[in-house]
């Protein structure tokens, strides 16, 4: 690997869940302190006085184009739709959510269920028509994603209801092709296989079915078996509006506010105790060299 790609490497590995969880539990994090170390930004980010604003100045070398991954793609979809269309009090963000045998990059709920699938400049399109065929099954609205040189390829290996996107810039998603709501598509079994068992519960009941007194053993089993019967479209619609409750990001609002703009999205994406919000943002005001002796 050259020098060049183990910079880009270690940038782009600063904005995982790991890092970022460390920092709200730990209140330091040694893989922040190895990855800055491994960089070759510490001139630009030592002078950026605080881990906040250090992680500010690696996005920006992050989003250029030629070397964006998926995290500039995911921010790009946060800002442009879940914060700039919606709110996080209307609308639900789903990050690797399962759908059949895939995990979807990005769903956001809202008043019907659409979902992105992101190919950066770092992705093949491999596996797109299996990614493509799980999604219909879950989602009513497809898009995906790309990278500019990869449009004209995805137009042509996509049906004419899937949307297409493409990344302009690192913070435009400008649309190339509108998807269609095919919500009458889902799949029961599928949504049923995505859900928790008390989801699934929840739209059982709201449809008038009896919930089966069993022991836990048997329970999943037998919802499955109601739920597989439902109507597709009175799946879809149930699953939006149980998912935008039991998995609100509503509790998120006043930590995403205070956050650095390229940390939004890692907050949206990582599963973080209440109690480590303040811990997490006294952390971000660490000046950077005292940073860099958590790798010893």
């Amino acid at each position: 690997m050259t020098t060049a790609a183990t910079n880009l490497s270690a940038i782009s590995r600063l904005f995982s869940s790991t890092v970022f969880r460390e920092l709200a539990e730990r209140g330091r994090s040694p893989l922040f302190a190895r990855l800055l170390a491994d960089s070759g930004l510490m001139d630009a980010l030592l002078a950026a006085e605080t881990v906040g604003t250090t992680f500010d100045l690696a996005f920006a070398t992050l989003r250029k184009a030629g070397g964006r991954d998926e995290y500039v793609y995911k921010s790009a979809l946060t800002h442009n739709i879940l914060l700039g269309r919606h709110s996080l009090g209307t609308a639900s963000l789903l990050t690797e959510f399962r759908a059949g045998s895939c995990k979807a990059d990005v769903a956001i709920l809202n008043g019907t269920s659409t979902v992105y699938e992101i190919k950066s400049e770092r992705d093949t399109l491999s596996r797109l028509e299996n990614q493509v065929q799980n999604y219909r099954k879950v989602f009513a609205k497809i898009y995906v994603v790309v990278a500019e040189p990869f449009i004209d390829q995805v137009l042509e290996l996509t049906d004419s209801d899937i949307g297409v996107m493409s990344l302009a810039r690192w913070n435009r998603v400008n649309t190339v092709r509108e998807a269609v709501d095919r919500a009458d598509a889902v799949c029961p079994r599928t949504v049923f296989d995505s859900l928790r068992l008390a989801e699934a519960m929840m739209i059982l009941d709201s449809f008038g079915a009896a919930i089966p007194d069993l022991p836990n053993t048997k329970i999943r089993e037998a919802v499955r078996q109601q739920f597989v019967l439902l109507p597709p479209q009175f799946v879809h619609a149930e699953m939006v509006r149980v998912l935008k409750r039991t998995r609100s990001l509503a509790s998120l609002s006043s930590l995403v506010d205070r956050l650095p703009h390229s940390l939004k999205t890692a907050a949206l994406s990582t599963k973080l105790r209440l109690k480590d919000h303040q811990r997490l943002l006294t952390t971000l005001s660490t000046p950077t060299h005292q940073a860099m002796e958590w790798a010893t």
